[in-house]
């Protein structure tokens, strides 16, 4: 048998690949780096392309910053792998969590590491679980999410997912309830406000609860603003209208900030940017910069407490990953929160956020087949429509969003395709002038591909 011989025919005979547009793959063929200088990413071929996805949400400083590879290489120097079982943990480990807690929205609390936000989410479910059968309510165990929600890939995250996709495999599991997504562009009723779909949004939350019975719920999960959903910012008021509901109700409010967290919304975290504070949060991507796979639960001070207090019934928490707490992902966790916070890069997204979203409404108020934009801080999508006075989305077979991704990457630019949105989610170092090429190859791609489909 002759193996293949190129980048691209290698990658295509060994790798399965993942959320991949496969028609796309084998008539294109994969793009396979060697590289990163600044948001750009270079590829076998010597090609540049300017990042516009930030990796996955998560390059955030780029993919060459030195001070990053530096703490990394420090520390490898010097303690390079350990776990945080039997009460053994590296110093990086205790540091990090006390950072987190003081960056955090809340007065105290504690941090459990694992592996990736999947994983976080997957940990905060089976802490829910454990916490409410300690407290004699084993019956506590249905999660709330809402559709088009991304938490994950385990199962237990899959099921909080609200995507048709995970129906291949067999999943929500039973108890996983998905609420109306809080799009109102997208799924308000003809005639209502937003205010009023807020209102219904909240209706709805109670009703299930009710439903349901408020005694077989264990926790609420939300995205600040969805990402993977496409980037969905919620409906005004939508978390001052569900929170107090949830209050009334001792339903624990889990902020998932894997995406939101480290500045991509303009502050810290987005439970900020929204105005509410939350009784846990979800980190990953940005915890690291994405120079190391890492997530954290971050609890808050009353869930600590009774966390806390059901681990000494038993005398452990028997859950756990080899690498939690690893001594190199967090010293590089310590290094990219100073860097996103001290060194200018959070005051960066606030400074050009602004600028980011003129140029984008520009393009859109230019375009028959922009429906809208929708965003916040450095998170922005563009909604392609067949007309935009109805909102008409173009048939699926079209691959409309999939066509503009990939005209983009012809022009040098990697955006990301989803649903029929076209994502935009810059490193934090972008300039204004990298902003203006991201203007450029975008209307560029969409003028062609709308002329061939409209």
């Amino acid at each position: 048998m002759t193996k293949p011989q190129s980048w691209e025919a290698r990658a295509d005979e060994y790798s399965l690949y993942g959320f991949t547009d496969l028609p796309s793959v084998h008539k294109r063929g994969a793009v396979v780096l060697t590289h990163g200088e600044g948001p750009y990413v270079v590829d076998v071929n010597g090609r540049r392309y300017l990042d516009a996805n930030s990796g996955l949400w998560n390059m955030v400083a780029g993919f060459d910053h030195k001070g990053l590879a530096e703490a990394a290489k420090a520390q490898y120097d010097r303690f390079p792998g350990y776990h945080a079982f039997f009460g053994r943990l590296s110093d990086q480990t205790v540091m990090l969590s006390e950072k987190l807690v003081e960056v955090s929205p809340f007065e105290r609390g504690k941090v459990f590491y694992t592996n990736s936000g999947s994983e976080a989410n997957d940990t905060m479910v089976k802490m829910l679980w454990f916490l409410h059968a300690s407290e004699g309510n084993p019956q506590r165990r249905k999660i709330l999410t809402r559709w088009n929600a991304y938490h994950g890939v385990t199962v237990v995250s899959a099921s909080m997912t609200g995507k048709p996709y995970n129906e291949v495999f067999g999943l929500p599991l039973p108890g996983f309830i998905h609420l109306t997504c809080p799009h109102y562009w997208r799924y308000g009723q003809e005639g209502e406000t937003e205010d009023q779909f807020t209102a219904r949004l909240a209706r709805e939350l109670e009703d299930t609860i009710q439903r349901e019975g408020a005694d077989t719920i264990a926790g609420f999960f939300a995205e600040p603003v969805m990402g993977a959903g496409g980037v969905i910012p919620p409906s005004q008021g939508y978390f001052q209208a569900v929170l107090p509901i949830l209050r009334k109700y001792d339903i624990p409010m889990i902020s998932d900030e894997v995406i939101c967290g480290f500045g991509r919304t303009g502050n810290t975290w987005g439970c900020q940017t929204y105005g509410f504070t939350p009784d846990a949060i979800i980190s990953s991507k940005n915890l690291t910069a994405g120079l190391f796979p890492m997530g954290a639960v971050i609890l808050g001070g009353d869930l600590s407490d009774r966390v806390q207090a059901a681990v000494e019934r038993i005398e452990e928490f028997p859950h756990g990953f080899t690498a939690s707490g690893h001594p190199v992902g967090c010293a590089i966790a310590l290094k990219a929160i100073d860097v996103v916070m001290n060194e200018g890069l959070a005051d960066n997204v606030r400074r050009l956020a602004p600028r980011l979203e003129a140029g984008l409404r520009a393009i859109m108020e230019r375009s028959d087949n922009i429906g809208e934009l929708r965003g916040v801080g450095f998170m922005w999508a563009l909604e392609a429509v067949r007309d935009k006075a109805t909102k008409t989305p173009f048939d699926a077979h079209l691959s409309v969003s999939e066509r503009i991704a990939n005209t983009c990457t012809d022009l040098g630019l990697i955006c990301r395709p989803l649903g029929q949105s076209i994502v935009l989610c810059p490193p934090f170092i972008l300039t204004e002038s990298q902003m203006d090429e991201i203007f450029d190859k975008l209307e560029q791609a969409l003028r062609k591909v709308f002329a061939e489909v409209a």
